[in-house]
């Protein structure tokens, strides 16, 4: 299913995402940079993707690290996954977290995220006295495949 979505590029250098192949989930983010960015040792810097996007009603874009820069480069999204919701229409940053031990440099261009869109549902939230039993209960952390 191929999902129409308007991207509006703000800056020079700016790019529309794109799908490493034609069975890809996510579709890379590219760093728009006028010149590299070094990210030192535990520091996490805001890089611009210099784009906005007007995500569907009822989609939600997800932001998740690309796994090779998280496994080879100690670089990922400092929130785990950053959430863009359909009303949002102000340019799309990635605030890369450096959990290595070296500075990282990101170059101008560069594939530093990946975003995947998501239908959802809103839920109508509503009080109770109680809830419903299940096998599981109130079982939390660690709680399931312990027997």
């Amino acid at each position: 299913m191929h999902q129409p979505v308007s991207v509006q590029l703000l800056h020079p250098g700016a790019r529309v995402p794109t799908y490493g192949s034609d069975d890809a989930a996510g579709a890379d983010l590219y760093a728009c940079l006028e010149e590299p960015a070094t990210i030192l040792p535990g520091q996490t810097r805001m890089i611009s993707l210099g784009i906005a996007m007007a995500i569907p009603v009822g989609w939600v874009g997800l932001v998740f690290a690309r796994s090779g820069m998280a496994a080879k480069r100690d670089l990922a999204p400092a929130n785990k996954v950053g959430v863009i919701d359909p009303d949002y229409r102000g340019e799309f940053f990635v605030a890369l977290h450096n959990h290595g031990s070296e500075p990282r440099i990101v170059e101008p261009g560069e594939r530093i995220a990946q975003l995947v869109l998501v239908p959802y549902l809103t839920a109508e939230f509503c009080p109770c006295a109680s809830l419903p039993e299940t096998q599981r209960g109130a079982g939390g952390f660690g709680s399931t495949g312990t027997r």
